[in-house]
């Protein structure tokens, strides 16, 4: 994906204890990554994780993770997480990532979610407020499960 349809990213330095004996970063931590940036994600869309959802009843769960690797990122590199909403469906959505090291990109992959009760943990429908927070925020909008662009609701 081209770096500008990102609106979000998040930087961070990588830490010692985040390399492997061959001086690069281990793979899974690469998952913490997303993790970070998913979180601030929530943050700069005006939905503080976990507070925003959780003192609603809901909370995200994650269904699906997957990792591509292009390039290694080393101890003291400063990359930069990117992160967009791609798809938002009834109860799931599906956010982009991806690992640059300045313009280089390093990995790229997915997160899926699905929104479900606190209590039960049973799948219930994207809340308006968190559909019309992401439609608000980025350039450009995520696809709907049936394919077509979300629109914020009136």
């Amino acid at each position: 994906m081209a770096r500008d349809v990102f609106r979000f990213s998040h930087s961070l330095r990588v830490r010692w204890a985040e390399v492997d004996p061959q001086g690069i970063v281990f793979n899974a931590n690469y998952l913490m990554y997303f993790d970070v940036a998913a979180t601030e994600y929530w943050r700069a869309i005006g939905c503080p994780y976990p507070n925003a959802l959780t003192d609603r009843g809901i909370d995200t769960f994650a269904v699906k993770a997957t990792l591509e690797f292009r390039a290694p990122a080393r101890f003291d590199d400063v990359v930069d997480i990117l992160v967009r909403a791609t798809r938002l469906g009834r109860t799931s959505l599906r956010l982009a990532l991806e690992v640059h090291r300045g313009t280089e990109p390093l990995v790229s992959g997915e997160l899926v979610y699905v929104i479900a009760t606190t209590d039960t943990h049973e799948p219930t429908p994207i809340p308006t407020f968190l559909r019309d927070a992401i439609l608000g925020f980025e350039k450009t909008p995520p696809e709907h499960s049936d394919g077509t662009p979300n629109r914020i609701s009136t």
